[in-house]
């Protein structure tokens, strides 16, 4: 039996050649693993440590905040993996939605995620990478010289340099590449973003690096401040307000793992491999992002790192001179190229699985048959990231959605509630039916503590936004409104026709993951 084939759907020999392509199981947990971290680690760890500071002003708070965003988002991946264990279907968070709520629920997740959170986010990206990599042609001569170099993003023009029309035409043309890999099936897109991945760890590992390297011999004074010098008592009045305002952006630099839920139906036993892969992810991440900015501290001390906008610039300066800053460019070049390279493979299976429930255009569901996956999707997918990216709206765009996709989070972590009890009365069902069964009690642990924890946290993040941008947020929830007649559309158009997908039947709650489980079966319907 070919593990790499969506079980129960594994061909025929009488009716092979009739049999319509299905989507290929070919992920491992080392794939979900780098997918993972390439899903959260973008260009922002470079920079956002900075924001943290200027906000808390203490070396204990700034480790304190990214110690509790790490400890919100293993949370969220313990939710998540109990979810997907649960239901393992392509789409993964929109399955999720659509079978805990309803479909206008799910559909109206994935309306945003098409037309502004993920496109909108990758345009941004894209634009980023396009910025730094035309840096690098300003900083090359650093590289063989030494010669002091400008802070990333004040050559070529300042932080602008990718908003320009050369800046958008790279940014398109990256988009274009990678939507291009991508089609070429599941196992080659998943290893490119496996190699970017590589490269990312490689160029934050150099960062911490370089910066115990300088920190060490100096005991940590470089900046003028020892990172572990307190001028105040850590039990300040305004220690919690300011620690609060500090974990914003923080969840903002660690979201964005549950994207690889989208993926479910394509991973080689997803009950267990994906769970692992959020965990193993996560940890990752965080153990990465703690020592950036323990090495910030310590070469900058708190007092620089708020006042200096490209902490990891100077940490890179300091232990290389002017090749510092071309190495860094290029680190968040390949950071960036990373994060798009997941971003275009995981969230087209989400317009995939809304054109099987007849919510979109039917082709969107279409599986190419010799690569097996969902070539049209992709190109929606990547051609929405590219005319955003080239129309310059993306700004505007991210300001608008990121309540609106926190409610979406706060939304999926509360069905784990609902889904338990539905499977729960399942699983009792079955008993009473069938002599001899007993219910199931195997889950993910944490729950309900870890799912309180991570809907309390990202709820809070939403009031908090919504509070300082009360016109960005009421934009947000228009445009998800928005949604509802085009949802209501969609029902009329395929009403009583063949594209309205039958209402989910909740599986009892441990099926065994065996080829034959129904569960697996609609995982890619």
């Amino acid at each position: 039996m070919d593990p790499k084939l969506v079980p129960g759907e594994i061909p025929k020999p009488d009716n092979a050649a009739t049999e319509a392509p299905t989507l290929a199981r070919a992920l491992s947990l080392f794939d979900i693993t780098m997918l993972v971290m390439g899903s959260v680690i973008g260009a922002g760890i470079f920079v956002v440590p900075h924001d943290v500071a200027k906000i808390v002003h203490k070396p204990e708070l700034v480790l304190i905040a990214w110690v509790l965003g790490g400890v919100v988002s293993l949370a969220g991946s313990l939710v998540y993996a109990d979810l997907v264990r649960r239901r393992p279907h392509v789409g993964g968070q929109y399955a999720f939605l659509r079978e805990a709520y309803h479909p206008v629920v799910a559909f109206l997740y994935g309306w945003c995620l098409l037309w502004v959170i993920q496109s909108g986010g990758m345009a941004s990206v894209a634009v980023v990478f396009a910025r730094y990599f035309m840096e690098l042609g300003h900083l090359f001569p650093a590289i063989l010289s030494g010669s002091p170099a400008e802070a990333p993003g004040t050559a070529a023009g300042g932080m602008a340099a990718g908003d320009t029309l050369v800046g958008k035409v790279i940014a398109a043309v990256t988009i274009a590449c990678l939507t291009a890999v991508n089609c070429l099936g599941v196992r080659t897109a998943s290893t490119a973003q496996n190699f970017f991945m590589v490269l990312k760890v490689l160029a934050i590992g150099a960062l911490i690096a370089c910066g115990l390297l300088v920190a060490l011999p100096s005991g940590g004074q470089s900046g003028g401040q020892s990172g572990g010098q307190v001028a105040e008592t850590a039990g300040a009045w305004w220690m919690v307000p300011a620690l609060a305002a500090a974990l914003v952006p923080v969840l903002f630099a660690y979201g964005g793992w549950h994207t690889t839920t989208f993926m479910a139906a394509e991973v080689r036993d997803a009950r267990r491999t994906l769970p692992r892969g959020l965990l193993l992810g996560v940890a990752g991440v965080t153990l990465l992002y703690l020592g950036v900015n323990y090495v910030c501290l310590r070469v900058l001390g708190v007092e620089e790192l708020a006042a200096n906008g490209s902490p990891a610039y100077e940490v890179m300066r300091r232990a290389l001179g002017g090749r510092g800053a071309a190495l860094l460019s290029a680190g968040i070049a390949v950071s960036a190229l990373g994060f798009l390279s997941q971003a275009v493979l995981t969230s087209p299976r989400v317009y995939f699985a809304m054109a099987r429930d007849g919510l979109f255009f039917q082709a969107v569901a279409r599986i190419h048959p010799r690569t097996r996956v969902p070539v049209v999707a992709i190109l929606l997918q990547g051609a929405f990231a590219s005319v955003i990216a080239v129309s310059g709206t993306f700004h505007q765009i991210l300001n608008y959605v990121m309540s609106v996709e926190l409610v979406f989070l706060a939304l999926t972590a509360l069905s784990l509630f609902i889904l338990r009890r539905r499977d729960k009365a399942d699983e009792i069902a079955a008993r009473d039916t069938v002599p001899g069964n007993t219910v199931s009690d195997t889950t993910v642990p944490g729950h309900p503590v870890t799912t309180l924890l991570f809907a309390a946290a990202t709820l809070a993040v939403v009031a908090a936004i919504v509070y300082e941008y009360p016109a960005n947020s009421a934009i947000g929830l228009g445009i998800a409104a928005a949604g509802v007649p085009v949802y209501a559309f969609w029902r009329w158009w395929n009403r009583g026709g063949q594209n309205t997908a039958e209402p989910f039947k909740p599986q009892p709650s441990c099926p065994s993951p065996t080829p034959s489980t129904g569960t697996e079966t609609n995982s890619t319907t």
